[in-house]
């Protein structure tokens, strides 16, 4: 009978020297780098064919995509910045993608910036009419080559993103810049716009100012500092919307932004 011997075979650990084995580190490495790269390279396609069918609407009937290692380029244009927006997002949430590269241009009208400028303010004086907080959202307007810039203070943070979608939603905007600050959230604060708010609205000369809903004197508060904001016609409604709105319990600072129709702005 032919006898078999098992010979038990050192460990590979001990087999390979010191150098040899710190020499295999950087090689497995790189091995798991390639099969990473032949992983994300292998769903290209599905990644190619599930986000063109997600940006299949004629909004982005000029938009390419091209998918390389999990990486999407997203090219071409669209005509308001909004579905470039748009586009990122459904490229971000695409499964398997590992990242985007967002070079969409936004296409439609040329309109200069005065002109945009003023539509933006306009569109904004409404925003959030009739839910109770526009007189409290003070929010500014800077258009420079068509990238617009919001600032100033925003009630809460669905009246910030009201903002920056109906911006992001005009024709001739390339680009919108979100540096609104919203407001902390305060039980104090909230009885302070409100007080403050009865105090300059219930003045027999400042009720003008509540007729119209859009061009309100606005009213911003953080942590117990007023600010006033608008256009009043004149100095005398300026001044006793400061003294009313320092009138109010709780108080702690008042800073009058009023402008006076046809003055220029002060700057404190």
């Amino acid at each position: 009978m032919r006898t078999i011997r098992f010979v038990a075979l050192p460990t590979l650990a001990v087999l390979l020297t010191g150098a040899s084995l710190t020499a295999l580190v950087p090689v497995a490495r790189a091995s798991a780098a390639i099969g990473m790269q032949s992983s994300a390279g292998s769903n290209d396609a599905q990644i190619q064919a599930d986000l063109t069918k997600s940006l299949n609407k004629s909004k982005w009937k000029g938009v390419q995509v091209a998918v390389q290692n999990g990486v999407v380029d997203l090219t071409g244009s669209v005509n308001v910045y909004q579905d470039k927006e748009d586009a990122d997002k459904k490229a971000h949430h695409t499964k398997n993608v590992t990242a985007v590269r967002n070079e969409i241009q936004v296409a439609g009208p040329e309109i200069s910036d005065q002109e945009l400028q003023q539509k933006i303010v306009k569109g904004l004086e409404y925003d959030r009419v009739g839910y109770g907080t526009t007189a409290f959202n003070a929010i500014s307007v800077n258009v420079q080559n068509g990238v617009v810039t919001l600032g100033g203070h925003a009630y809460g943070p669905v009246d910030a993103e009201s903002a920056v979608g109906l911006v992001s939603n005009l024709a001739g905007v390339k680009d919108v810049v979100d540096e609104i600050q919203v407001d902390p959230v305060s039980p104090m604060d909230d009885r302070i716009r409100v007080t403050v708010a009865r105090a300059v609205y219930g003045f027999p000369t400042l009720q003008k100012y509540a007729i119209d809903p859009g061009k309100p004197i606005r009213i911003s508060v953080q942590n117990g500092n007023v600010t006033l904001y608008g256009v009043v016609d004149n100095q005398a409604d300026k001044d006793a919307a400061g003294i009313r709105a320092n009138s109010v319990p709780g108080v702690f600072k008042v800073t009058n932004d009023l402008q006076v129709v046809n003055q220029p702005s002060e700057k404190k």
